[in-house]
This record gives C-alpha cells, structure tokens and sequence, in this order.
C-alpha cells in the first residue's frame, strides 16, 4: 500500500449556459475544448463524477477508490464511520457570467427520503466580483407558503427576494432550503455536502442552443423551502492576516480562511479528519513530513487525516480556505 500524502484532483469541467472564461483568465485554467465554463469540480465524490487524483504515486486513482483502500487513514475515522466510502464535501469554482437560476436544495431528510442522497447545505467565498454584482440569498420579507405561491404565480417572485451586492471576499453561507442565486460577474469558491440536487424555481425564461427552456422543479421545491425572514445573510468575519479566522463552522463543515504573508504550521493533533486547502489567491509551498508541494491560485489538495501537520510557507502573500469535518457536532 502506497503511503498517503496531500492529493491534488484533475479537475472536471462543467459546460453551463450561464458559464464564462474566468476559469481561464484569472485562474489559469484550460478549460478547452469547452466554448465556456461554469463550473469546476476540484474535489468530488459525486457518482459519475468521481474526483482522480493528479499527482504522484497513486496518480490516476480514484477518490472512492482510495477511502475504501485507506479508510479512516484518508478521511478519518469518524468520518470513515459516518459516510464509508462516500466522500462528504464537493469543492467548486464558479464562473456566472450571466445569472445563474433561482433555486434551492433539499436538506438530509428530504434529500434522502426523495432521491437517496445527501442534502445539500453550502457556502461561497467570492474570489472577484464585478463592479455592480448581486446575488439573491433568502427573503426581504416574512413569508409563507402561501404568500411565496401567491407572488410566483403573478410573476413577482424576484421582488421578495433578498438581493444584495457583493465584493471580493464576501462569503455567504447557504443552509440547505434557502432560496438563492449567484448572480452575473461573479467568481466564487463552493464548498457543500456531496450532493447534486438542485430544484430549479425560475430560469429567467432562458433557452438553449436548441431553443429549449431548463427544467424547473417549481413544485418539488416548496417542501424544500425556508420561507423564515432573517436579519442578515452575508457571514460577517474578520479580515485579519497572519491568524487563522473561523469563517463558517457547521455540523457539515468548517471553513477557515489565511491570510499570510509569512510562514505558518497548522498542528492539528486532535482533528479526525481529513482537511481540505483551497487557494484562492497568491501561491505556496505546502510541506509536510519532509516533503512538499506547491499550490496556487485556482488548485486545492486533500490533506490525508493521518497527516497532523504541515506548513503553509508563502512565495508570494496568499490566501486560503482551510476546510474541514468536526467530529464533535455529528
């Protein structure tokens, strides 16, 4: 059995209507021989889209593959416990070059009771924004069944919507039966539970190549929904460089973000589980048990559970999100 160590993925392109080329002009990446792309999955265990890995000795594996070889070595043993050989979290980039469709995700019990699968609560980092650009997260009002039926069926769905505008960095955290949207000129990172369920509500009337109209999933979305109003819907957090801050911590993930401009070593000794690193600007070298790789803008790597310490050494500032499973809130 080969020894682990941080994998990096081959990444899966999607092809999106709403998709444009900030894949490529400002993360560097071929997406080609796509005309555009929407989507990039960095880290999957999706049935059909099943993250290989892309570097060293087990290049060209699989990530399911891997769990049930490695087990609780790979993903940590409580999580091993929990999921088996499923791969809890589904990491992304995405590219709106238009606005993506107004839409919502089941949660566990409804995700499984309906399609045998994870719901799925989400949150975004945005890595650029346009001048301008917006994003739809919740209500602007109280709202019932009824009263959201009422204003769809006229055609006004868009104006209880809570639409705001959004900058670099904003993060928003999406649990599952929020109604939202990403908006046009936004690049942002997705981390979420391993699930693809989507119900689509509205699509803009928007057509294909071919001049069809998207699926909605109108109906199959009100049992999904969270008609509460709430206060606010962007994550507040501070923006501190040289310290690890807590963005986003719930039961399905948390998420840190660094900021360095100097050397730091993540010594995580009582953590069960595997951690993920994403780059979301600059570059690094990322060592660990007298090794090292190198990470940059656009590229995320798995860090197995059984390593417990690495170091993050900037060759330019960088900033990145740091994701993991607590075992302490399944």
């Amino acid at each position: 059995m080969e020894k682990l160590y941080p994998l990096k993925f081959k990444t899966i392109y999607k092809d999106k209507i709403w998709g444009g080329n900030k894949i490529k002009t400002i993360l560097g990446k071929d997406f080609s021989p796509l005309s555009n792309c929407g989507e990039t999955w960095e880290i999957s265990g999706v049935k059909g889209n099943i993250s290989e890995v892309g570097n060293g000795t087990l290049l060209g594996r699989d990530l399911k593959s891997l769990i049930s070889e490695y087990k609780g070595s790979l993903v940590g043993e409580t999580i091993y416990k929990k999921f088996g050989d499923e791969f809890p979290l589904l990491v992304k980039f995405i590219d709106a070059n238009d606005d993506l469709s107004i839409q919502v995700h089941p949660d566990d019990e409804l995700g499984m009771k309906r399609h045998n699968s994870f719901g799925k609560t989400e949150m975004w980092y945005v890595l650029q924004a346009d001048r301008g650009s917006t994003l739809i997260s919740g209500f602007n009002q109280p709202v019932t069944r009824e009263k959201y039926m009422e204003e769809f069926n006229a055609g006004n769905l868009t104006e209880i919507l809570n639409k705001e505008q959004v900058h670099d960095e904003d993060v928003y955290f999406l649990p599952a039966g929020r109604v939202h949207t990403i908006g046009k000129g936004l690049l942002i990172a997705e981390i979420q539970q391993t699930s693809d369920i989507t119900y689509r509500i509205y699509d803009f009337d928007r057509v294909d190549d071919q001049g069809n109209k998207r699926e909605l999933h109108v109906d199959e979305a009100l049992d999904a929904i969270d008609y509460n109003f709430y206060d606010h819907y962007k994550t507040p957090y501070s923006k501190q460089i040289n310290e690890v801050v807590k963005m986003v911590s719930c039961q399905y993930f948390t998420t840190n973000k660094l900021h360095f401009n100097k050397v730091v070593t993540r010594e995580l000794p009582s953590l069960d589980c595997f951690k993920i690193v994403i780059c979301v600007e600059g570059s690094l070298a990322l060592s660990y048990d007298n090794d090292e790789l190198s990470l940059k803008q656009g590229e995320a790597v798995l860090i197995p559970a059984n390593i417990k310490s690495y170091t993050l050494t900037p060759k330019n500032e960088f900033k990145v999100l740091e994701s993991y499973v607590e075992s302490q809130n399944d």
